[in-house]
């Protein structure tokens, strides 16, 4: 989604290590690209790239499925060694960055300069962010359940589920308005409780299902 995730803040006295474990975004992915950024901004296109590599061969799976485990390790000479590990298959790719292809001491002030004045822009977009985030991985459930399950569903409920999933997917690709996102997202997850809620009617019917245990309290 665009936001950086912080491994090593400032002024971290070194060595350090640190590791982070990470999953796909998208199904069937088979490789992730592992940007390397320094910077005090949220967003990833606000900092400085110091390097990317791709991890490859990953096992195609839905996504969420695949555990990638990234660290980040700092010596004591400055120079940062990063791997990402596929803890699936144990295959493994790495990068090293040099202390001299970092920030120097005059842009670390500008961008902490930067970062304060657009502290309230910067918080407004993140959090814009992770509401769509949220919106997606809810329409990426419903979807999933819908395909699933969908024999088992009234045609209304699907109807009323698809029609759901089309316009939040509009809402994830286009607005701007936080409010709309998350507006959007409780209709998502209103229809998915519709859903459930059909199924579980379905597998509870008298005759259907596996037998009733009776118990008493202990």
């Amino acid at each position: 989604g665009g936001v950086m995730t912080v491994l090593i803040p400032m002024n971290t006295p070194i060595p350090y290590r640190k590791c982070e474990t990470f999953t796909t975004a998208s199904d069937y992915q088979t490789e992730v690209e592992i940007h390397v950024l320094q910077g005090e901004r949220p967003l990833a296109k606000d900092n400085k790239s110091l390097g990317k590599f791709y991890l490859t061969g990953i096992p195609p799976a839905p996504r969420g499925v695949p555990k990638i485990e990234v660290c980040f390790d700092i010596d004591v000479d400055g120079i940062l060694h990063v791997t990402a590990k596929d803890l699936g298959t144990g295959k493994e790719q790495s990068i090293r960055v040099q202390a001299s292809s970092g920030l120097t001491q005059e842009e670390i002030e500008r961008m902490i300069k930067e970062a304060q004045m657009h502290e309230e822009e910067d918080k407004r977009k993140k959090e814009l962010i992770e509401a769509k985030n949220q919106l997606d991985q809810h329409v990426y459930n419903l979807e999933k359940v819908l395909k699933e399950s969908r024999d088992k569903l009234p045609s209304d409920v699907i109807s009323e589920a698809e029609k759901t999933i089309e316009e939040a997917k509009k809402v994830f690709a286009s607005s701007q308005d936080i409010n709309e996102v998350r507006s959007m997202t409780e209709k998502v997850l209103e229809v998915a409780g519709k859903v459930g809620s059909h199924l579980y009617q379905g597998t509870g019917k008298t005759g259907e299902g596996g037998d009733v245990i009776e118990g008493k309290p202990m």
